[in-house]
């Protein structure tokens, strides 16, 4: 049985470790560490999952090692278990963003199995959507087990190179916040039009949960036709897309994804 540490135990870690649990992954299989108590202690009481403040007990007990520290801490983290633990048969899962492979194993001491990925906030509700790359290194099993991970947490997809990453956390690491920033003006003008806060927030959210369901359930739909079969020629609709379309939306949307990509790359060179 494959046995999993994760070493942190913030948002994203606890997602995928509830994801886990919540499929079936027996309990007793998983470690948390993390310096302070709090955190990790209520994730082994929600979860029943073991826990310790050591990052060496909990990498010595792992096949996985899921790397949840914050990105300045990975090379301290990796650097501290590789000193202690016998890496050779471990694989290494990141979930943070910034950190390379080579950087990870370097700091590892060595061509050790690692793979980089990309989860996003909604894996909280195991609606995430991660991208994964991984070293030479690592197996055929061993991405089958880190997909499953974290597929735990949502949807998956493998990306062909590694400078994906930096792509796909303009799409969906960053996205979530796009929708909400839509979702938010919306809510302001139901307000504006009368409606209480309360009811403005149903209209909106359920308008998007909606919308995001008729995409899900219509695969063989191109997202373009949904959007056509709501607009009415000279309707309501249309004339709303009308103004989008005069505001330069696509265009917008298009800049902005390219300025998310752009910081991400800043980071990951700044992290060298």
């Amino acid at each position: 049985m494959t046995k999993v540490a994760f070493i942190g135990a913030g948002n994203m870690n606890g997602s995928i470790l509830k994801g886990l649990v919540a499929n079936g992954f027996t309990a007793s299989d998983i470690i948390v560490s993390n310096p302070s108590p709090d955190k990790r202690e209520q994730l082994s009481k929600n979860y029943g999952v073991k826990h310790t403040a050591s990052n060496i007990e909990a990498a010595n007990f792992a096949d996985f090692i899921v790397l949840g520290v914050k990105p300045h801490f990975i090379s301290e983290v990796c650097q501290e278990i590789a000193a202690s633990v016998d890496a050779i048969e471990k694989c290494f899962v990141s979930v943070a963003a910034g950190s390379t492979i080579a950087q990870i194993q370097q700091a590892l001491g060595g061509n050790y199995s690692v793979i980089r990925t990309m989860p996003n906030t909604p894996a909280q509700l195991g609606l995430g959507m991660t991208g994964l790359f991984a070293s030479l290194e690592t197996t055929s099993l061993q991405k089958h087990i880190a997909n499953d991970l974290l597929s735990a947490a949502g949807e998956t997809t493998w990306l062909n190179r590694e400078t994906q990453i930096d792509e796909i956390t303009s799409l969906s690491g960053s996205g979530p916040a796009y929708f909400f920033l839509f979702m938010e003006a919306m809510q302001a003008k139901a307000e504006a039009y009368g409606f209480d806060k309360q009811t403005s927030r149903k209209i909106v959210q359920q308008t998007a949960l909606g919308a995001a369901n008729m995409v899900v359930e219509n695969s063989e739909l191109d997202i373009s036709t949904l959007r056509e079969n709501v607009t009415s020629k000279g309707g309501t609709t249309q004339a709303a897309l009308n103004t989008f379309v005069e505001g330069d939306l696509p265009q917008l949307v298009t800049n902005a994804i390219a300025a998310a990509l752009q910081r991400a790359q800043e980071i990951a060179q700044n992290s060298k």
